[in-house]
């Protein structure tokens, strides 16, 4: 048995986050390369318990593209036996049952078993203990558990996104889940909010705020919505971006005549360290996964472009050619792949770099992109974009086959940033 209960969820009341003003839209095109074929039945559920297990997993799935979802329209849980001929017929290699039962104490107690209808086998199951409150965020992990059993991968359905809303003069920092859902308003200010950035942990959120009618670095703990600032020098303090091990930031500031990389204790309290000292402009700064590097974007040589240095300062050298401008550069996780934004025929669109073999594959085609976030498996990265008068949010797949976009019929949606894996 395993319990579980998501941090952020239990400290709402703490953090005076309020709910998100405007419910979110998912619009999903595309699948992958392969869909693995799965039929997923209602949990038999308490019937004072709401049925949203089932659904939720069905919708993390098939959202994912790279399963066939099949719901076999009857309930089903992790001790009956299986249909499996019946199951065949429906064309499911695998299916899913499960139970939802409240314990005495309130908690929920979900049960789930995954079996392969071909071999007829069970694949495996478990148990998870949560408040009501995360009974969706239990769907997400039992969505990632199976995602993980079927494709060797961990999936990203737990994870939270954090982005910035503009809904008439009003700006918000809002939190959601990776699908929009959930979505709560962790800031909200009259002056623009920008670059919002995740700590490793995923407890903090770096961003820049203009209340103090000038651009300030802060570092905002989720648990209790204290803030730090940590970069409030004379001129402009902008793109914070965390170091792999939560001490640093590395910050763009104009304390010393034009925009340079310094680097700034997270904690707040410490006099910046400077990276570049260049003629031109150095700024969206962000470290490579193994903290060895740092990418960012100048225009020191005529044009923006991408450059690479040590992350200690030192020789620095080009990164990107072949477009006259190529800015906001992230790693992977994995850090085998870099994303960046690039102008292509009178466009911005989105690039994904192979770092191994330097091969380049453009993955959007709206021309308005901005802000690329990698999702913590590396498989997924989301960004901003413009269509319609409207700006919302799309994940596309590293592969370009499966797309969703995340919109609100009442608000402006930009700056995504994807939190790494709960833990």
């Amino acid at each position: 048995m395993r319990i579980f209960s998501r941090w952020i969820i239990g400290l709402s009341v703490a953090l005076g986050l309020s709910q998100a003003y405007a419910q979110m839209r998912i619009d999903v095109s595309g699948v992958g390369a392969f869909q693995y074929p799965i039929a997923i039945a209602d949990f038999v559920t308490d019937p004072r318990i709401p049925r949203q297990v089932a659904e939720v997993i069905r919708a993390d799935l098939g959202q994912s593209g790279a399963f066939r979802v099949i719901h076999p329209k009857q309930s089903l849980s992790e001790s009956a036996s299986v249909d499996f001929p019946a199951m065949r017929s429906l064309k499911a290699d695998a299916v899913l049952g499960g139970s939802v039962a409240r314990l005495a104490d309130g908690r929920l107690d979900i049960r789930f078993r995954l079996s392969d209808s071909v071999r007829e086998t069970s694949m495996g199951g478990e148990s998870l203990v949560v408040p009501e409150s995360d009974l969706r965020f239990a769907a997400h992990r039992i969505a990632d558990w199976i995602y993980e059993k079927l494709t060797g991968q961990k999936g990203i359905f737990a994870t939270q996104i954090a982005f910035i809303t503009k809904q008439g003069d009003r700006f918000r920092l809002t939190i959601a889940d990776w699908d929009g859902e959930n979505a709560s308003v962790a800031l909200t200010s009259p002056e623009p909010i920008i670059s919002p950035s995740w700590s490793p942990d995923g407890r903090q959120l770096a961003y820049v705020s203009f209340e103090s009618q000038k651009p300030v670095v802060y570092v905002h703990t989720l648990s209790n919505g204290q803030r730090t600032t940590v970069a409030n020098f004379r001129g402009s303090n902008s793109a914070p971006a965390w170091s792999p091990d939560g001490r640093s930031l590395a910050v763009a500031l104009t304390r010393d005549g034009l925009s340079q990389i310094y680097l700034v204790s997270s904690a707040g309290g410490s006099e910046p360290t400077r990276l570049t000292a260049s003629s031109g402009i150095d700024t969206e700064p962000v470290f490579s996964p193994d903290g060895k590097f740092i990418y960012f974007t100048s225009d020191r040589g005529g044009a923006p472009q991408i450059y690479r240095m040590p992350a200690t300062g030192g020789d620095v050298s080009r990164v990107t050619f072949g477009s006259s401008y190529n800015v906001s550069p992230r790693l992977s996780p994995d850090g085998r792949s870099l994303a960046f934004i690039s102008r292509r025929d009178a466009g911005l669109v989105l690039v994904l770099r192979d770092l191994a073999s330097g091969a380049d594959k453009v993955l959007s085609d709206g021309g308005r992109e901005e802000s690329p976030s990698f999702a913590p498996n590396s498989k997924w990265i989301m960004y901003a974009t413009r269509s319609g008068g409207r700006d919302s949010l799309m994940a596309v797949s590293v592969d370009g086959r499966a797309k969703q976009r995340l919109s609100s019929n009442a608000a402006d949606i930009r700056e995504p940033t994807w939190g790494p894996f709960s833990k």
